[in-house]
């Protein structure tokens, strides 16, 4: 099915056998809000979008897509920078209306529907004060994210999202709904945390949860002249040992209008050191204290529930994005340097963000457990790229790749596919390493032969 050649936008007018669910067309009044994603630069017209409303829908979407030889997305946040959620002609296989999630407090358990996000999830576990890690922006997709590895705030305390999968209800490419946990299906269990949709589109996931009694917040800001001070500090911070309660990241940024950002401040480059704590505020002042040292010009600290600091800092919808990452295995001088330099191409005025993420802790423990080397990773630079002009386009593309080849003396040659868009077999290759890549395409082999979900970090059938 990789070489399948989709159909054009609304040649297509059957409906699937056995779907329950809505059917839109171009000309349907809400077909245009249906296809749009987070990423403006994406504007496919697929030929059918099936809303789904169970994972029996799900099974005969597939089959129907499968038997009229349509491309297929599985649409669930739509975040995929790479507008990986919607096809040009094709069949989208819509999640949106599947996000209910049921919690278990007394067995910690949460299980989570296709289509849900992170803000459903993390509401959900709210009122019992549990919580797994989840990515950093509400509307997120939690199938997305988790499958594709699952990089969020408590990475450092509780590891990826994935680690806390405890199974995975998954309709294949031949419209089967099979179950893959550690009892069953225990290679497609290990694939699905960090192979992505390869293997089915994803309609139940249970996850184990934690207790989190409260979680705090703190946002330091200086002048970006500022940053290489402000970045070595942090970096000190964290090769010391830091506590894994304590992640977050250093951020240049465009000061938004907000209170807590002093006047001089908003609408200019400016540097900031987040901290995003598991505990109290006493305790993320103790911890963060080498960066109170250094005398924000603004400071905003607030103890909150984790599922309102899930949404504190969502990027908004309606932009043209362009992301991507290396890791790092360490953080010298002069990478600090090369940091910092590159900020000065970063798109301006606008939500973009040049990113510095500490990894360790949990993060890498069992590293070589599931299919994703980065995992010993010591740092990770996301350059996250939003403006609203395509004439921006190449100008904001280019800060972005030549961040990443700035600090590439530094990489460790592995990456977390969930951070960039399609840049080419190889990367998809080094999101796994070769030999963990062929078990990967093994595994991609038994259940998606045809290579039927393709639109993803692809993994070609052995």
């Amino acid at each position: 099915m990789s070489d399948t050649i989709a159909r054009p936008a609304g040649s297509h007018r059957g409906r699937p056998d056995g779907f329950g669910g809505q059917v839109l067309r171009p000309g349907d009044s809400s077909y245009d809000e249906a296809r749009s994603v987070f990423n403006s630069m994406i504007d496919k017209r697929p030929g059918l979008i099936a809303q789904c409303e169970s994972a029996a829908d799900v099974a005969a979407a597939v089959r129907y897509g499968v038997s009229e030889g349509l491309e297929i997305a599985v649409r669930g946040g739509g975040h995929s920078v790479a507008g990986a959620s919607v096809t040009e002609g094709g069949l989208v296989v819509d999640l949106r209306k599947m996000r209910s999630v049921q919690v278990d407090p007394e067995a910690k358990l949460a299980r989570v529907a296709g289509g849900a996000t992170w803000a459903d999830l993390d509401g959900a576990c709210q009122p019992y004060s549990l919580a797994t890690t989840g990515g950093r922006v509400s509307t997120t997709g939690v199938a997305g994210l988790t499958l594709g590895g699952g990089s969020g705030w408590l990475e450092r305390k509780f590891g990826l999202a994935c680690d806390s999968l405890v199974s995975v209800e998954l309709i294949t490419a031949d419209g089967q709904l099979v179950i893959a946990d550690e009892t069953k299906n225990t290679d497609l269990f290990w694939a699905l945390h960090g192979g992505g949709g390869n293997f089915g589109v994803a309609t139940s996931l249970t996850f184990k949860l934690r207790p989190l009694a409260s979680m705090t917040l703190a946002l330091l800001l200086w002048p970006a002249d500022a940053g290489p001070e402000v970045t070595r500090r942090f970096r000190d911070l964290f090769d010391a040992g830091a506590p894994e309660e304590l992640g977050g990241g250093v951020i240049y940024m465009t000061g938004p209008p907000e209170e807590f950002v002093p006047l001089q401040l908003q609408g200019e480059r400016l540097v900031a050191a987040g901290a995003m704590y598991a505990g109290t505020e006493e305790e993320t002042r103790a911890a963060f204290a080498p960066m109170f040292d250094l005398g924000p010009e603004g400071v905003m600290v607030a103890e909150m529930p984790y599922a309102a600091i899930q949404s504190a800092l969502d990027d908004p919808p309606g932009f043209r994005n362009y992301w991507s990452a290396e890791h790092l295995s360490e953080f010298p001088d002069e990478a600090i340097k090369a940091f910092h330099d590159r900020s000065a191409d970063m798109p301006y005025p606008s939500p973009s963000q040049q990113a510095l993420l500490p990894w360790g802790g949990a993060v890498a423990r069992d590293a070589d457990k599931w299919p994703l080397p980065h995992r010993d990773a010591a740092w990770v630079i996301h350059p996250f790229g939003l403006w609203e002009d395509v004439a921006e386009d190449e100008s904001g593309i280019a800060w972005a790749r030549n961040l990443c080849k700035d600090l590439k003396p530094w990489s460790t040659g592995a990456v977390y596919l969930n951070f960039i868009g399609n840049e080419g077999q190889d990367r998809v290759i080094a999101g796994y390493g070769q030999e963990n890549y062929d078990r990967l395409a093994r595994v991609k082999a038994e259940f998606d032969p045809g290579n039927v979900f393709h639109l993803n970090q692809n993994i070609k059938p052995a």
